[in-house]
This record gives C-alpha cells, structure tokens and sequence, in this order.
C-alpha cells in the first residue's frame, strides 16, 4: 500500500547548514525502537543473486539462490509486517535494479528527512535515483544527498535519540561518506560514533541492532569491545548474538517497538532470549533471499515511527 501524505514541501536539501534543521511534522522518528507505522519495502519481482559481498558471493558460487522461493520469503516478510498493524509502501520495481529490494541501502530515513546515499557499486546507484522519486511520490523531503564519498544506510545505526553509530568499512561505506554524514548529525547536536569495521561484515547493522529502549543486540565476537563498552556505558543491557548465526544475518532483525520484533527463523537463540523477555516475535523465513546479500533489517527502511 502506497499512501500519499504531504505535510512537508518537497526538497531535494532539506538539511540546514550549520545545524538547526527543524524536525519533520508527520514522517520520520527519533528512535529506532519507538512503535513502526510506516515501512519502505522492495518489491523482490527482479530480483537475481548478484556479488555485493563476499558472503553473497560466496552462496552465488556454491549454493546459488532459488529466486521464487526468495519471492516467497520476501512476501511473508510483507505480512508479517501487516499483521502488525504497520502501513507497507513498496518502492516501483525496476528491471535493471536487481537488488531494490534492500530499501535501506539507497537511502536511510531521519527526524529531518532522507538521506540519499551514494552506493557503492556502479550498477545498483540507480537505486538511489528511484529512491529519490518514491521519496517525492510520498511528499517526503530529502535531508541531504551524500556527496564526499560511497555511504549505505545499513552503516546509518540510531542507538537512541540523539545518538548515532555510523559504520565505515570501506568497501560499501568509505571514510570520506562515513565522515561526512557525522558530520551533518553532529552539527544538528547529536552525538555521532564511528565504527570502523572489516569490510568482510559489509555493514555495521550485521552486528549491532537496537532491541527495545537500553537494550541491544549485538555480536560479541566480532563487535569491537570499545563499541561494547560505549553502549554499556549508556546504560545498554546487550543480548549477545553468536557469531555463526551472525554471519546468516541473525542479527539483521527490525524492531517495531512496543516489545515487537520481526526475526529471522533462523537465529533461534536471539528469538529464545527476546520471548523470555517477553517480546512478541515475528520469526520470518528468509534464508533463501538471504544469499543474495541482506537480511531483515537491510530489507526495510522505517519511514514513521511514533514515540
């Protein structure tokens, strides 16, 4: 479902420089772990098993990705959102970008708007066009487009309100990108951390995923212990998410607050810890659209979350 609210002028610059940047009125959230109302999703009907990562590649060499299971899987993904009670917007889908269905690579959102990222693989940046348009379609203005170098919304990590972890391992994020989108949030008086990681783990959000308020899921084996202790510092209680599982994307959930999360089956230890804590799982197939590069939360660009 596609609805079009337009509470704020369209803007392909939105961000005012030196900070000050007022809040959107409808659109956008300042945690990511308030209740969801609005997800941005792909539409897997172009999908192919493509090299984004060495993981991705390494499934497309041995064990390559049924496409129409995968466009099973993503379909239960969709409803278990709807079961939720959370509003679906689908982003067009296109015949040459094969990969569209990784909403938050393109683009993340913020309390100010959207950050258009810029991808970096040659042949997936017209993402980042179609991202712009949906955007538009949507009557959701643009924060800011990334310029100084390559930055992917899954390094783009709101731990808290007014708290930012940013990723840079290189090969999809680089410094120049990482560094200047802190930037931008620094000058809007939030705190920003960089987490300079291998590129092996492609993206900060394969290992690091707020749960619920001071609560985070994290891979202890493959986290650096200064993150760790950053968090724990914030008052974070940490649900350790073993690194085997890590690596089939385990820890690539979503949260949509109010105690509810959207898992993968797979990672049955994160799922054990978060029921005994009483949340409302969600637990999604997604092994086989998996190969292909992603998981749940590199899936799905939170669009409204209320507080």
């Amino acid at each position: 479902m596609n609805v079009q609210t337009r509470n704020e002028p369209f803007s392909l610059q939105r961000r005012k420089a030196g900070g000050g940047t007022a809040p959107l009125s409808h659109w956008g959230f300042q945690n990511e772990t308030d209740a969801l109302t609005d997800v941005l999703l792909g539409d897997p009907a172009y999908l192919r098993h493509m090299a984004t990562s060495s993981l991705s590649r390494k499934h497309l060499r041995e064990n390559p990705c049924n496409i129409q299971i995968a466009q099973a899987q993503h379909k239960e993904l969709k409803a278990a959102y709807e079961s939720f009670g959370v509003t679906v917007h689908t982003v067009p889908p296109e015949p040459e970008l094969a990969m569209q269905v990784y909403t938050r690579d393109s683009s993340v959102m913020t309390p100010y708007g959207a950050v258009i990222t810029a991808m970096s693989q040659p042949w997936r940046r017209g993402e980042n066009y179609a991202a712009i348009r949906h955007y538009e379609s949507l009557g959701i203005p643009v924060y800011d487009m990334v310029t100084a170098g390559t930055f992917e919304g899954g390094d783009f990590n709101v731990i808290e309100e007014g708290v930012l972890l940013i990723g840079c391992g290189g090969a999809r994020s680089n410094e120049e990108g990482s560094r200047q989108v802190a930037s931008w949030f620094e000058q809007e008086g939030w705190e920003v951390r960089l987490a300079f990681i291998d590129e092996y783990y492609v993206h900060i959000d394969l290992m690091v995923v707020p749960v619920a308020p001071k609560l985070t899921a994290v891979c202890l084996a493959c986290t650096e212990p200064g993150i760790v202790s950053w968090l724990k510092n914030k008052g974070h209680e940490i649900i350790d998410v073993p690194f085997e599982d890590t690596m089939a994307l385990g820890c690539n959930f979503m949260s949509l607050g109010g105690d509810r999360i959207i898992a993968p089956t797979s990672s049955q230890k994160l799922i054990g810890q978060l029921k005994a804590r009483g949340f409302d799982v969600a637990e999604v197939e997604t092994a086989e659209i998996s190969k292909t590069g992603g998981g749940i939360h590199c899936m799905a660009q939170a669009l409204r979350r209320a507080p």
